[in-house]
Order: structure tokens, then C-alpha cells, then sequence
């Protein structure tokens, strides 16, 4: 069975598959013939420097035409790919490169300085490719790499279904785990697909980085239908507009707090560009308020609009259709297709009532979730229960069969479709000699959802004052997990086994609020 990219480059070689249109003729605009052989080129490249099937090859990188090669390139070959978030500090993206036995790394010139010296250094990496820009030293020109490779489709053997992601989202830990998914289940996806009425005529832009796994997914799935993909490399909302009229945008997937940014500009912005092109908007990555949706359905066509639940590890698992948005608000939805969804309560019975007072832990079953967290069984085996898995949301169903996200078992703050988990930011912050005690947990907020709060006990006789605390943290953080408020307190409460009560500590910030989430 051929490659799906090479298929289409055989039935539709002449159809625009990628753009990347920066304004003012600064455009870059691929085929499906030209992107087959640019990622038939770096898949031979990669081959050639020693990737193998089943081994781990790491991108980093804004949305671009060669981060879409990549991605092709990588599942051409059957290899792991890794993205790494280019917004990391480079301690952080060392952990991640290290962790993953990434063996060759395809990265961006503007991020090269997260891999310098890591050749080497690290047990695995071997090599540095950097495409956009010249290499620093010891590093790899991809230019210099594709420009003589062949254009024919890799040779891989019996390599197929050895590939597939693997990305990391922090743990209640503070470390990142890798949560890795291989390319295996067809079945589940083409069921959300149909229900989503994509086609192949469908114009589908990036409204987020690729290396999350919601904005990379969806996109993925227009390259399957064989659409268009608009990129943008860096998001900017009077922009997205131009993008979505110029193009004819039918399509994308978004967080809240860039839909947020486009519905914010003044009316006489916003009348400058046509929007009734969109058809399926997938609002996801944090909840969208009801007063979002709002404001969506007055810009945008109102039956676009989509909502989706589900996290990197367990994919999609709800669906809240465009006919239910303004009368189910809060809710997301009920089980897409081929998801099974069970709560438990707190003593692992089957959560049978409705209504907010018969909440329980969100459990899914499907053969779409993920496989493992890479070195990490026991993190694996600890959220599962046979073949359901958890990633901690605690829901209720309503008596219609709707299902309400109220609660977080874990800590975890989404701002901004920005998973933030707070162990990691207070081993960031104790590390200050001045503070003593600290807890960090998210409060609400209109724009991101929720930002990243830390309430801090100092130690005897100690100073310290909030933008002391934030400029601390950007030393150690990358900058969307530093807080952005501070305040402090002379203890922390605690249960009697030690752990500190952050519902007790969120509480007034959430206070008449019907879910604890943004």
C-alpha cells in the first residue's frame, strides 16, 4: 500500500498542498508533488545519517512548509517523531531531547541554540540537522543534505505501522512524560472524521503550533483528505483573518485564547475580511466559555462551530455538535464515535447517577488512546483500570447524556491551550533561598482561561516581592509556566498527612464559578 502523501502526489501532483503566505509576495507554496519529493529527500537523508524504523527522530520549530515536510518525512520512514516545544528554556529541552533517545534532531535556525553542544553530551543524539538558516558548529545544513538526496520514495521494507508520535506533556511530577502513540488505529479517527463532515475540498489553516498535539493531529487529517494547509508561523489575529479570506479557509482547530484575540478586534477590523467560508471550527485545547461561543457565532458562520474533549494521551473523546452550543452550555459534549467513557468515584465503583452531586474520575476506552509513557510504565499502569484510562478529569453526566468537565484530579492549569503543571514551577521556585513554602495552582481568567498563580510562605526574616518571584522564575521556566500573579501567606494549609489543600488555597478565586476549570 503506498504512502497516502505519494498517492496524492500521483492523482492530484498539480493540487497547492502547503502555503506559507508572511504578506507583502513573501510566499512559500508547495504541490503535493513538490512536498512528496521535499519529504521523500529528508526521509532518504534521515535513513542515510542512521535513522532507523521504530527509533526516535525530534523536530523543533514554528509552523513552516519544512515543519510539515518533517512530519511527512518521519512517518515516511516508520520512525518515532518527537516535537519539541520551541518555547521550552534549554534545560527543559535538554531533559526532553535526552529522555526521548532522539538519535537525529530536525530543527528550526532560530531554536538551534537549544541543541548546541548536545552532540555528544547526550547518550543517543548524533545529529543536528538545521534547516532555515545556516548551522552553528557541529551541526548539519538540511539544505546542503536534501539538495543531492533522491526523490524517490524511501525504501523502508517492512517497516509499516513502526512509526508514530510521541509527545511530551509534564507530569504531576514536574518531569515531562513521553506520551507515545503509534500509527496503528485507522478506525476511530475515520469515525470522527465522518461525524466532522471534512472533505477533501476542505482549505485548512494552523490556528496554533504544530507541535501540540490537537493543531498537528487535525492538520494531519487534512493532509489525509489530501486539502490545503495554511501555515502561519507566528499567530497574529488581524493576519489569521487575511489568511482565512485570501485562502478561503474551511477549516481549522483552536485554542480559545487566539479565537479570543480575533473576536476582540474592533468591528471595523473585522468587517475588512470575509468569514462565512469557515465550515468546521474545532474549538479545543482549554474550554471555550459560553460567552466566547458567543461571540464566535456572531463572526463566524454559527454551524461551524464544533467543541472537542480529549487530551494527548487519550485523543478525542467528546463531541458537542453546533446545534447543541448555545443550549448546552459548560458541557462538551457526548462520547465521539467508537469512545467509551465510565466514571468512578472515589471507591472505584461506576458512577450510575446524574447531575454535579454524581461526579467521578473520566475513564476512556478506545483503541485510539495512547500506548505508553516512554520509560515510564508505572506512570501508565497508575492511570489505567484494564483497558480505561485516565488522565484525572473529574465529570458528571447531565440526563440527556451530556458531559460536564467540573474538576481536575490533578493540578494541572491550561492557559492559553497551554498544559501547565504546577510541581514543576515550585521546584523551580524553592529553589529561591528566600522562599520557604510555596503552592501554585491556576485562577480565572477572561483572556487565557487561567494563569499561573503562586501563593509563597518566605522564610524568617526574608524579602521578597512578586516581580522579584516572576523574574526568578524566568530564569529557570519557560516563560508561559512563570506565574503572572503573586501573593503570600504565613502558612500553608495542609491535610494531616502533609499535602498541602489547594482547593481550599483556589477557592476564593473561583468562588460562584460552576466548574474549577478555565
Amino acid at each position: 500500500m503506498p504512502d497516502i502523501l505519494t498517492a496524492y502526489a500521483e492523482s492530484q501532483p498539480d493540487k497547492l498542498a502547503v502555503v506559507d503566505d508572511k504578506g507583502e509576495g513573501d510566499i512559500v507554496q508547495w504541490t503535493y508533488a513538490e512536498l512528496e519529493a521535499a519529504a521523500n529527500r529528508l526521509g532518504n537523508v534521515l535513513l542515510e545519517l542512521g535513522a532507523k524504523p521504530g527509533g526516535k527522530v525530534i523536530w523543533c520549530g514554528p509552523n513552516s512548509v519544512p515543519v510539515v515536510t518533517v512530519i511527512n518525512a518521519t512517518r515516511k520512514i516508520g520512525v518515532v517523531a518527537v516535537p519539541l516545544n520551541y518555547r521550552l528554556t534549554a534545560d527543559e529541552a535538554r531533559y526532553v531531547i535526552g529522555h526521548s533517545d532522539a538519535e537525529i534532531a530536525y530543527v528550526d535556525a532560530e531554536y538551534a541554540h537549544l541543541f548546541e553542544g548536545l552532540v555528544g553530551d547526550l547518550a543517543t543524539l548524533r545529529h543536528v540537522i538545521v534547516f532555515g538558516g545556516a548551522p552553528g558548529a557541529g551541526m548539519l545544513s538540511s539544505e546542503d543534505l536534501t539538495a543531492s538526496a533522491p526523490a524517490d520514495p524511501p525504501d523502508v521494507g517492512d517497516a509499516v505501522g513502526t512509526g508514530g508520535t510521541m509527545i511530551y506533556t509534564s507530569g504531576t511530577t514536574g518531569k515531562p512524560k513521553g506520551a507515545v502513540r503509534y500509527a496503528t488505529d485507522q478506525e476511530t479517527g475515520l469515525a470522527l472524521i465522518s461525524l466532522l463532515g471534512y472533505r477533501p475540498d476542505d482549505i485548512y489553516i494552523t490556528s496554533g503550533p504544530l507541535y501540540h498535539s490537537g493543531p498537528g493531529a487535525f492538520m494531519g487529517i487534512g493532509l489525509l483528505f489530501g486539502q490545503t494547509i495554511v501555515v502561519q508561523r507566528k499567530f497574529d489575529a488581524e493576519d489569521w483573518l487575511r489568511l482565512v479570506e485570501k485562502y478561503r479557509v474551511t477549516s481549522t482547530f483552536s485554542a480559545p485564547a487566539l479565537i479570543r484575540m480575533v473576536c476582540a478586534l474592533p468591528e471595523e477590523v473585522k468587517a475588512k475580511y470575509d468569514r462565512s467560508s469557515m465550515r468546521v471550527m474545532i474549538a479545543n485545547a482549554a474550554p471555550w466559555s459560553f460567552a466566547l461561543k458567543q461571540q464566535y457565532v456572531n463572526d463566524f458562520p454559527p454551524e461551524s462551530l464544533w467543541e472537542v474533549y480529549g487530551s494527548t494521551e487519550l485523543g478525542v473523546d467528546c463531541v458537542l455538535r453546533p446545534e447543541d452550543q448555545m443550549r448546552k452550555p459548560g458541557s462538551c459534549g457526548q462520547p465521539a464515535p467508537l469512545i467509551e467513557i465510565v466514571l468512578f468515584d472515589a471507591e472505584g465503583n461506576v458512577v450510575t447517577g446524574t447531575g454535579p452531586e454524581n461526579s467521578g474520575e473520566l475513564y476512556v476506552r478506545s483503541k485510539g488512546v495512547f500506548n505508553e509513557y516512554y520509560k515510564q510504565k508505572d506512570s501508565y499502569d497508575a492511570a489505567s483500570r484494564g483497558d480505561f484510562h485516565t488522565v484525572g478529569d473529574i465529570a458528571y453526566w447531565d440526563d440527556e447524556g451530556y458531559l460536564y468537565i467540573c474538576d481536575r484530579k490533578s493540578d494541572m492549569i491550561i492557559s492559553a491551550g497551554m498544559n501547565i503543571y504546577p510541581a514543576e514551577i515550585e521546584a523551580a521556585l524553592e529553589q529561591h533561598p528566600s522562599i520557604y513554602d510555596v503552592a501554585v495552582f491556576g485562577i480565572p481568567s477572561e483572556e487565557w482561561g487561567e494563569i499561573v498563580h503562586a501563593t509563597v510562605v518566605l522564610a524568617p526574616d526574608a524579602s521578597l516581592t512578586p516581580e522579584e518571584i516572576k523574574a526568578f522564575g524566568k530564569q529557570h521556566l519557560a516563560g508561559y509556566k512563570v506565574p503572572r500573579s503573586v501573593d503570600f501567606v504565613a502558612e500553608l494549609p495542609r491535610t494531616g498527612s502533609g499535602k498541602i489543600l489547594k482547593r481550599q488555597l483556589r477557592a476564593p478565586y473561583w468562588a460562584g464559578r460552576t466548574a474549577q476549570v478555565g
